[in-house]
C-alpha cells in the first residue's frame, strides 16, 4: 500500500487564465488528506492532471512516482471519481462495473464485493439513470474501489448522501488510510474534513496557501484563546490585565483572554477574589480556520443582500 501523489511545481493555463501556478505538495499513504479551496482555485484542474485528463504546461503529477498514462493497470494503482454522473444511463450498474473491471483484467468477483462494500447491491441490476444522486455517488466509489488501488482520489464524495450515507462515508475514508493508502478528498464541507482528514491541502487562485497538519491548523486557528464568564467583569479585566493577559470584553458577563493558559487565570481571578462561573479554552473550527485562509483567495464573492 506504500504509494503516494506527488504534484511538483504544477503550472496549467487555459488562455488568458492560470488554473494552477507553481502547486507543489505530497499526498502520503496512511492519512486522509483534504484538499480544499474556494470555487476556481483550481482544485478540479489539479485532480484531472493527475489523472492525466489534461496536460500540464509545466511540472509533474506522479501516481506512485510515475505519470498516470504510464501505469499498466491504472485502476490497480489509483482509483477515483470525480464525476458521479460519468455514466452511461442506460447501463446497470453491475456492467458499468464489469467493462471496468474487464479493461484492467480485475476478477468478476471484485464487481459483486464492491457493490456490497457501497450498499449498492441490492440494486445491481438497476440501471445508472434510475439512479439518485447518492446513488450514483455510491457507484461512483466502488468505481474507485474495484482495483484494490493503495491511492484513491474523491472529489465531493458526500454530495448527496443521506445522514446515514455520511456516517458511512466518513468511516470508510477513514478505514481506507488506516490499511495504508493515501486518500485525497476534496470537499467543501469543513465539518466533515475536520471528522475524516488527518491533513490539509489548501490553494487560492491556484497557488499553495497551506500545506498543514488538521490538529496545527486548529491549534493555531484557536490562537491560545480562553473565554471566561464573569458577574464581575471589570476586574476579572483589570487583574488578567496586570499579569499581562490581552482581555477584551465579548458579553455583558463574558471575556476573551489571550496570552496566559487557563490554569493561570483560574489562578489569579481566585487571589483577587474574583467569582466565576464558567471558563473554557476557544477552540475553533476548521471553518473558521479555512476562512481565515482563503479570505483574500476567492475570486467568486456574492454580494450581501440587506435584510430590512
Amino acid at each position: 500500500m506504500e504509494a503516494t501523489i506527488e504534484i511538483r511545481g504544477l503550472r496549467k493555463r487555459y488562455g488568458p487564465t492560470v488554473a494552477v501556478d507553481g502547486l507543489s505538495f505530497t499526498v502520503e499513504p496512511g492519512r486522509v488528506t483534504g484538499f480544499v479551496g474556494p470555487n476556481g482555485s483550481g482544485k478540479s484542474t489539479t485532480m484531472r492532471m493527475v489523472l492525466g485528463l489534461d496536460r500540464p504546461d509545466a511540472g509533474a503529477a506522479l501516481v506512485d512516482g510515475r505519470p498516470y498514462r504510464e501505469l499498466r493497470t491504472p485502476l490497480c494503482r489509483v482509483g477515483a471519481m470525480l464525476d458521479a454522473g460519468a455514466v452511461h444511463p442506460g447501463r446497470r450498474a453491475r456492467d458499468h462495473l464489469l467493462w471496468l473491471a474487464h479493461s484492467n483484467g480485475l476478477p468478476r468477483r471484485r464487481v459483486g464485493e464492491v457493490l456490497e462494500l457501497v450498499g449498492l447491491a441490492g440494486a445491481a441490476r438497476r440501471a445508472a439513470g434510475g439512479f439518485s444522486l447518492g446513488m450514483r455517488q455510491r457507484l461512483g466509489i466502488a468505481a474507485a474501489l474495484l482495483g484494490d488501488p493503495p491511492v484513491l482520489m474523491f472529489d465531493e464524495p458526500v454530495n448527496g448522501l443521506d445522514p446515514e450515507g455520511v456516517t458511512w462515508i466518513r468511516g470508510l475514508l477513514r478505514s481506507l488510510a488506516a490499511e495504508g493508502r493515501a486518500v485525497l478528498v476534496s470537499s467543501h464541507l469543513m465539518g466533515e474534513l475536520e471528522d475524516s482528514a488527518d491533513h490539509l491541502v489548501v490553494i487560492g487562485r491556484g497557488r499553495l496557501i497551506a500545506d498543514t497538519g488538521v490538529r496545527d491548523l486548529l491549534a493555531a486557528a484557536s490562537g491560545g484563546r480562553v473565554e471566561l464568564r464573569t458577574g464581575r467583569r471589570r476586574e476579572a479585566m483589570t487583574a488578567l490585565a496586570h499579569a499581562g493577559a490581552t482581555v477584551a470584553a465579548t458579553g455583558p458577563e463574558t471575556v476573551t483572554v489571550t496570552g496566559l493558559p487557563s490554569e493561570r487565570i483560574i489562578a489569579l481571578l481566585t487571589e483577587a477574589g474574583v467569582a466565576f462561573s464558567g471558563i473554557s479554552e476557544h477552540r475553533a473550527s476548521l471553518e473558521e480556520a479555512y476562512m481565515e485562509l482563503t479570505r483574500d483567495a476567492a475570486e467568486y464573492r456574492a454580494v450581501s443582500r440587506e435584510v430590512r
